[in-house]
């Protein structure tokens, strides 16, 4: 299940556009590795830019859910210009927080607003 793929990752590295858990992840490196997609590289650090996210998600194989549950991806607006993806958990979130400068498991909901929630099939 993605929920434990993801809790895996915990630990590992950040790194911007990384997509290897031994040398670094970012959001969207967790995801894919967590739920085992390919994952875009070729997108700005800096987007609000929703529905785009969304269509690559799609892209992905993943369907947009009205409610998220353990092992979905959760895509969020961080602030202004920003996205971020999570994989939930049972007791959270696990994604690449840049700012610890690793992969975390943050407890409860997420704390950014939710603009979707994304299941694999």
């Amino acid at each position: 299940m993605a929920a434990e793929a993801a809790r895996a990752l915990v630990g590992a590295p950040f790194r911007l556009h990384g997509r290897d858990p031994a040398t670094g992840l970012d959001c969207v490196g967790v995801a894919a590795v967590a739920l085992g997609r390919a994952a875009p590289r070729d997108y700005a650090v800096r987007t609000g830019d929703a529905d785009r996210a969304a269509t690559w998600i799609a892209a992905a194989g993943l369907a947009r859910v009205a409610e998220g549950r353990p092992g979905d991806v959760v895509l969020m607006r961080t602030g202004p210009g920003q996205l971020h993806l999570g994989v939930l958990t049972a007791s959270g979130m696990v994604h690449a927080d840049a700012a610890l400068r690793r992969v975390v498991e943050r407890p409860g909901p997420p704390a950014w607003p939710v603009l979707g929630c994304f299941r694999g099939e």
